[in-house]
């Protein structure tokens, strides 16, 4: 075999090696029963045609490569957001170690939750047994300062009711009966991800708030949402904040849990929101969602508090970032500071510097409701034209305000929006109606492989490439990050299709 103790190959240049080709050829032609290379290549080219786009577009029974998660991943980022927590998921093992593994190939970091374990038995005879002896056995080992419960498709269909079960595991001394516990009911069999994340944080702090009156101060709330880039977008608002010198608390801030040192010691919970901080966050003069769909229903909590609310939409780019900073001015009567005016003016020189290369250029952007706003919105202020947006957890409502934003612009006169579209359906839009790069996460490399329309990683999840996440998008920082992203991937475009010597390289140049 070419795998030895003496030449040690990655999988890449093994299952190249001839022995392991033979192998997938008498598999394929043993076991498989397949169709023929040409009956495949025949239907594979349908696959491109208008035809089957209106098939395939007209599709309700079933969902293929949706560009979402389920509640329960949500609700466990939303949990590690906060001190000392514990994230505890109700349902099988299974479905936590998804969770874990999501985040963790993300982020490149550990991602700590547990599970209570539900099994056949329980799935008939409720869950109650695996509740009380889960929180015992998570609350003595890994000696949390609150755990927060959440709940997968198991529970759900049976009907557990998380919070007579968490009483009962009070009552029987599993944990002590004032040991925090929140809880949050987040079925994946509907909703996504941004959903769980909110149902969460509404469940956390509607726990936290149950008994308090608020006594209104000068402080600012800020929610992040459930964001990929939170490492460096949170770091990103602390900046700001400081140089505004405003008196900020950010709810859910699971920045240094997804970004610890390797300096020996295990950071099982680092830093986060403390729960004395979510107490004293009803106290807040306002609250600021940096994502509006991640944080609907938590802010109509908040609002009833008597709190101001306001949302945004993932403020990308200049007018956002104005936007943002004007609103969080106004609020605290902070004025914004020259430090940050020159910093929107070194992103408008950058702009403009780069412009050439982008007008023009034709996008397709897929991703949560939030980021395809933001996202949409900045192409269009570099002269790029979005030409298809698709949220799979998008819906009617949303797709109406990104229709608003597309009419605001002349650049946005050809785009579509698709609300609850997979990326099955976008391989058909990208075929039919192509465009010349493609914005997402990193499922899109299978469109950018059937098509050949270059993908760039702007999004979550991101599972091939490293520490993107350790950047901001937000902010004119973050602006400029993502301008650097897309020019990059234009100019390797450009290069890739003048690199011939002699042939085709009269445009190979070392300035662009």
């Amino acid at each position: 075999m070419p795998q030895s103790t003496d030449q040690i190959k990655d999988h890449v240049a093994l299952f190249k090696d001839p022995e392991y080709q033979e192998m997938f050829a008498r598999k394929r032609e043993d076991f498989e029963c397949g169709h023929s290379a040409e009956k495949i290549a025949e239907v594979a080219e349908w696959t491109k045609s208008w035809d089957y786009r209106e098939k395939n577009l007209a599709r309700t029974a079933v969902t293929v490569n949706p560009a979402r998660a389920c509640q329960p991943l949500g609700a466990t980022f939303c949990a590690s957001g906060f001190a000392g927590m514990l994230p505890f998921v109700h349902g099988s093992q299974g479905c936590v170690a998804y969770f874990r593994s999501h985040l963790t190939r993300h982020f490149k970091e550990p991602s700590t939750q547990v599970s209570s374990n539900m099994t056949e038995d329980a799935a008939v005879f409720g869950g109650l047994a695996n509740m009380i002896d889960g929180l015992q056995n998570s609350y003595t080992l890994y000696k949390p300062t609150a755990i927060a419960v959440s709940t997968t498709c198991m529970a759900e269909v049976i009907g557990d009711d998380l919070q007579a079960f968490i009483t009962t595991a009070k009552q029987q001394g599993a944990i002590p009966a004032d040991f925090p516990v929140p809880s949050a009911h987040t079925p994946s069999f509907t909703g996504s991800h941004c959903d769980g994340y909110d149902n969460m944080l509404e469940g956390i702090l509607s726990y936290f708030w149950a008994d308090l009156t608020p006594t209104p101060n000068e402080k600012i709330n800020v929610i992040p949402g459930f964001d990929g880039y939170c490492v460096g977008n949170n770091r990103e608002l602390k900046r700001m904040f400081g140089l505004m010198g405003v008196d900020a608390t950010i709810i859910s801030d699971p920045a240094d849990i997804y970004d610890t040192p390797a300096d020996g010691t295990f950071r099982m919970y680092a830093e986060g929101t403390t729960i004395e901080e979510a107490k004293d966050a009803i106290n807040a003069k306002a609250t600021i969602s940096m994502q509006q769909y991640c944080t609907r229903k938590t802010l109509g909590m908040i609002k009833n508090k008597g709190q101001a609310t306001e949302a945004f939409n993932y403020p990308l780019g200049v007018a956002a970032t104005d936007e943002f900073l004007m609103k969080l001015s106004e609020m605290t009567g902070k004025p914004i500071p020259q430090e940050l005016a020159i910093e929107r003016g070194r992103l408008v020189d950058a702009m403009t510097d780069s412009q050439a290369y982008l007008h023009g250029k034709t996008f397709t952007v897929f991703g949560d409701p939030d980021f395809c706003i933001g996202m949409v919105r900045f192409l269009m202020e570099v002269g790029a034209e979005p030409v298809h947006v698709v949220a799979s957890n998008g819906n009617k409502a949303w797709a109406k305000k990104v229709k608003a934003v597309l009419d605001s612009s002349p650049f946005g006169a050809r785009a579509q929006v698709w609300p609850g579209k997979d990326l099955w359906a976008v391989r058909s839009l990208l075929f039919t109606e192509p465009t010349d790069l493609i914005i997402g996460s990193s499922y899109g490399k299978y469109l950018e492989r059937d098509t050949g329309i270059p993908l760039i990683r702007l999004s979550f999840p991101i599972f091939d490439r490293h520490h993107h996440h350790r950047f901001p998008t937000w902010g004119y920082q973050g602006g400029l990050q993502v301008l650097v992203r897309i020019l990059d991937k234009v100019f390797d475009i450009l290069d890739s299709q003048t690199n011939v010597a002699g042939v085709n390289d009269i445009s190979f140049d070392l300035t662009r």
